[in-house]
Formats: structure tokens, sequence, C-alpha cells
């Protein structure tokens, strides 16, 4: 992988993102996580971008590359990299259309369409609106801009990691929520090469996640996609995965997964705790913290709040601590405690 990807890639994809992505968003400390994890936390807070979503990285840095005689730009999404993809595509004027399944909260398909883009949805999973994407790109000519597997979209996340290593050079422990693996492969690879003594781990949740699975085949597997807190993390990495998951294996240490009822709790302890808003996805290096599923950690810790577009009824029975319904998966409410 090394071949395939360099930190001159992540250094370029910063140059040509400035602009269209907010750069050196903030790294804030969290007392209560340091009082937890008896080391300093810090907060990655990504949910500054424009979009609410560390995904406008990736959506921006590859868009930057296209050229000036491109008809549109097509992806499949859960729902942060559509709207990465046209905020982006919209500040070059081009047409885009982000393909969805039902699983996607409604709160976030309405999002993408207040930024101009057309939503199609396609099925009841990540590979069915994939499919989709692939007959537009096929029959309308867009250009498809991948959400995960594609190197100019991971070296756009991947300059996460650049400035974690310049905001604090001493950090050593980053945890990255897991999904396709362009975020925790990016900014893995970049922490890799800056510091390799550094531990890299994905945290993702228990149930339908794509990239634990693959990891522990030791190759790209179908998985069964369910509801989840976490719906950003959901969806399939691909059979035919070029990328994301080879520096997933290569860059990441360990890989935890965290319960429903973990990400619940650490929802609220961001909201009550640190005063922040934040995706069940973005709160899962906290579900781990909060739940002594690391092990010994050795600090400064970093993790990374990925994304603030959720939806907002179910996010305030939570706050609430009201039972919250995926699927047939019931959550049991609890008010928060610290």
């Amino acid at each position: 992988m090394q071949d395939a990807l360099s930190l001159a890639d992540v250094l370029a994809a910063r140059q040509r993102m400035e602009g269209a992505a907010t750069l050196d968003t903030p790294l804030v400390s969290s007392p209560f996580l340091s009082k937890v994890a008896g080391s300093d936390v810090l907060l990655k807070l990504e949910i500054t971008q424009a979009t609410g979503a560390f995904k406008l990285r990736g959506a921006a840095s590859a868009v930057a590359l296209l050229p000036p005689e491109t008809a549109g730009v097509t992806c499949c999404s859960t729902g942060n990299h559509g709207r990465g993809v046209a905020y982006a595509a919209a500040r070059r004027g081009l047409r885009a259309v982000i393909c969805m399944s039902t699983l996607v909260p409604r709160s976030k398909v309405d999002g993408i369409r207040d930024l101009g883009a057309e939503v199609r949805i396609a099925g009841k999973s990540q590979d069915e609106a994939q499919a989709e994407s692939e007959r537009l790109v096929r029959e309308e000519g867009l250009t498809e801009i991948a959400p995960f597997d594609a190197l100019p979209v991971i070296a756009g996340q991947g300059t996460i990691g650049l400035e974690l290593m310049e905001q604090r050079p001493d950090l050593e422990t980053v945890l990255i929520p897991l999904s396709g693996g362009g975020l925790a492969g990016g900014i893995g690879f970049a922490l890799k090469r800056m510091k390799p003594s550094i531990r890299v781990v994905g945290i993702t949740m228990e149930r339908g996640a794509a990239m634990y699975a693959a990891l522990e085949t030791g190759r790209p597997v179908e998985v069964t996609e369910v509801e989840s807190l976490a719906d950003s993390l959901g969806g399939g990495i691909g059979t035919d995965n070029r990328y994301s998951f080879e520096l997933c294996r290569e860059c990441l240490d360990d890989v935890v997964l965290v319960s429903e009822e973990e990400i619940y709790r650490a929802m609220q302890a961001h909201y009550f705790e640190d005063r922040i808003v934040c995706e069940g996805a973005s709160a899962v290096g906290a579900a781990a913290l909060m739940a002594g599923k690391l092990g010994t950690v050795k600090g400064p810790v970093a993790t990374i709040v990925t994304g603030r577009n959720v939806d907002m009824a179910v996010y305030t029975d939570i706050m609430n601590g009201r039972d919250i319904k995926l699927g047939d998966y019931l959550i049991k409410g609890s008010s928060y405690a610290a």
C-alpha cells in the first residue's frame, strides 16, 4: 500500500482542499473523558466542517481533481459523504446525484437535497445504492466519487492525521470511527508515517460492522446491514475493495466493538459533559473509553468526533433517556448519570 499512497499525496490533498473544506479543525480537551481514561483525552471536532462532518475533506479532495468538462458527479452514501459531495459539487457548479438506501435517516436525505443535489433512494442496503450510482456512471456519464475506497478521498481524510500530529505531536493513541475504512485508513496511514509508535484503534458498532468482519476473515466479505445509532458506520466495504481494506489491515493496531447501549450513553456524555451535539458514529470512541474496552490507555489520547448530522427527534429522545427502537432491536432508555 506504500506504493499506492504516500505522505506527499496527503499533503497535496490538503493544498487542493483549501477553501472548500475547513482545515485545522479544533482539538479540545474533554475533562470528563480524561478522568475516565486516566489520561488526557482530546476531541478532534470534525463537526465544525461546513457540512457538519469529516466527509467533506475526502469529497473536496476528489472533486478538486475533476476536469472542467465533467458532466456531473454521483456517489452512494449513508448521509455524510453525500453531503460532502453535494457541497463540493455545488461550489464547482456541477450536477450531483446522491444514491442512498432506505436505512438512511430522513434528516440526512433532506440535508443533501437542501444543498441542491438530487437524491435517489435505491434498495435496502449500501450495496444496492452503489449499484444505482454505477448505473448513473454507465448511462448518464456522471463521475463517481467513491465514499471511501478511492485514493483522493483517502488522502483527503488523511489530512486529519497531519493536523493531529501538528496540534499534539505527543499523542500516543488515536481512536477512529471505523466503517468503510477511508477515514481510519487515511488517518492511520498519515499517523504511522509520521510517528510509527502511535497506537491507532478503529472503533465500530457490534451489529453489521463490515470492516471488522473483513479484517477478522482476512478478506472483504458481505454483511447484513441493520439499523444502528451509528448509522454513518453502516454499509459494506465492497468485495472488490482496492485500498481501504489493506490500509486498515496495515495501519490499525486494534479494532474495538461497542454496543448500541454504549453508544447511547456516550452520546449523552458528549452532550451533558462536553456540550457537544453529535451522531452515534461520532461517539464510538467515547463509548469504548467509558466501557473500559481499550485496556490500559497510553495518553494523550485523541478521538475523532466525526459528524453532527443526527436525527434530532431521535437525539432528543436519547438526551431525555427514552427507549429507542432500531428495527426489531430495543435500546432501553436511561437518564444520564456520570
